[in-house]
């Protein structure tokens, strides 16, 4: 029976998803992220799936509907003409729509993020409670994102390793990540004096500098000269990288995808995705996994080199089943020790950089802050392995965070009852997504 605090913040997260539904697509935030982002429509369908399962489908044929015609999910799409008055980097300074493959109908940027939807999809089809209905809903939805999928293999794995690369920082869903900070030092961007939206509405301490918005708005503009043209980019974009949540998260949902063309009888795509099931988790393995910092690392691909470096999003491909047994054993020892839950930190899983690292910042975006989408992701992977107590730990944190502070973007892992906790846009709408169905797991 679900308790008094379980049902007020069940009550409050049901009211974040219904005040931030635009028609047909829920926004992060209403004043922050006032369109569609792709990963965030994934993680807000499976909260609307609690509540609403009419929105949750509805939810994911807008985000499809704007799919490049060469496979690609666009990382945000711009459901009106306000774009450039209402966010920045809008439509115009993406310029995507310039590329022959874009959408006819709306504008996209360019560029995509975490491929969430295969994990999605099985989330909702769990949810519906006559199997039978809704088929072609499904049907259409799993071949839309196993031609994303295939794009990617296409087009971002050039040396066949069964892992894609992301050509901005922006694809990888952690932002602003100190990892980054490695291919930053090996060029210089121009200085953009432009005006950012985001600082009007969230204290700059909490957000990318002005300085890493140069090096964003720079790969923007090295892939605008190309057209959005996939080989000529990866010729010239100075950011080419592949990285453990992205493969990972891709890895998982192939592995729903799997589940789902056996159920619908899509034989063809069932083996297709096998197929990059198994070569995504012998590469993740094989090349990324780093056994003296028991996590996955980075791989540079435009510098040739390995960047290692202990983040939430390294643990992250346990939830696709990547990791041997003896390497998940490690990885529990790793996210339960000092690192991240250490005597420097009296506080919450999982902080998104590990508070030992000189550039840990417990309120800067992507270097420090604990963002509840990656400990949903975490305490899946943990608790399919048979970590309960690592899996107990990210979950009750996760609610015990927003009991204290409320539901906003990111938090501060530090558990200090005389400092604000909650960071970024509030009222957000996948942290009130991951809440829901931690209530009703």
């Amino acid at each position: 029976m679900e308790t008094q605090k379980e049902l007020n913040l069940s009550a409050e997260a049901s009211r974040i998803l219904n005040k931030n539904w635009r028609e047909s697509f829920t926004v992060p935030s209403s004043s922050l992220y006032p369109f569609q982002w792709l990963w965030d429509s994934g993680f807000n369908a499976m909260g609307w799936a609690n509540i609403d399962l009419e929105r949750a489908r509805t939810e994911i044929k807008t985000l499809l509907s704007a799919q490049w015609k060469n496979g690609l999910i666009p990382h945000i799409t711009f459901h009106n003409d306000s774009a450039d008055k209402m966010y920045f980097p809008g439509a115009e300074f993406h310029g995507a729509y310039h590329s022959p493959n874009s959408p006819d109908h709306v504008k996209t940027t360019g560029m995509t993020q975490p491929p969430v939807l295969g994990f999605v999809l099985e989330y909702l089809y769990e949810k519906e409670k006559d199997k039978s209905e809704n088929l072609e809903f499904y049907k259409s939805a799993i071949t839309s994102i196993i031609s994303f999928h295939r794009y990617l293999y296409t087009d971002r794995d050039p040396y066949n390793e069964g892992l894609v690369y992301i050509r901005h920082n922006w694809e990888s869903g952690s932002d602003n990540s100190a990892v980054w900070d490695d291919v930053w030092k090996m060029y210089q961007p121009p200085v953009y004096n432009v005006e950012r939206k985001d600082t009007t509405h969230v204290d700059q301490s909490q957000r990318p500098t002005k300085r890493d918005y140069d090096y964003y708005l720079n790969l923007i503009d090295i892939s605008k000269q190309c057209n959005y043209d996939e080989a000529e980019m990866f010729e010239k974009l100075p950011f080419l990288i592949q990285d453990p949540m992205f493969n990972g998260i891709l890895a998982a949902s192939n592995q729903s995808l799997i589940k789902l063309c056996e159920l619908f009888g899509m034989n063809d795509e069932k083996t297709q995705c096998e197929f990059w099931h198994a070569k995504t988790t012998a590469g993740l393995n094989d090349k990324l996994y780093d056994a003296s910092q028991s996590l996955y690392r980075y791989y540079d691909l435009k510098n040739e080199c390995y960047i290692s470096m202990p983040t939430a999003m390294g643990f992250t491909p346990i939830m696709a089943g990547s990791p041997t047994k003896e390497q998940a054993a490690e990885m529990a020892k790793k996210i339960m020790g000092e690192d991240f839950t250490g005597p420097r930190l009296d506080g919450f899983l999982c902080p998104s950089l590990a508070v030992t690292s000189p550039s840990f910042e417990h309120n800067r975006y992507w270097r420090g802050p604990v963002w509840l989408q990656v400990n949903w992701i975490l305490e899946r992977g943990f608790r399919q392995y048979g970590f309960n107590e690592v899996a107990d730990r990210l979950k009750q944190d996760s609610l015990s965070l927003v009991q204290k502070d409320g539901f906003y973007e990111y938090f501060n892992p530090k558990n200090y009852s005389d400092e604000k906790g909650g960071y970024g846009g509030n009222d957000f709408s996948w942290t009130a997504a991951v809440i829901l169905d931690f209530i009703n797991e």
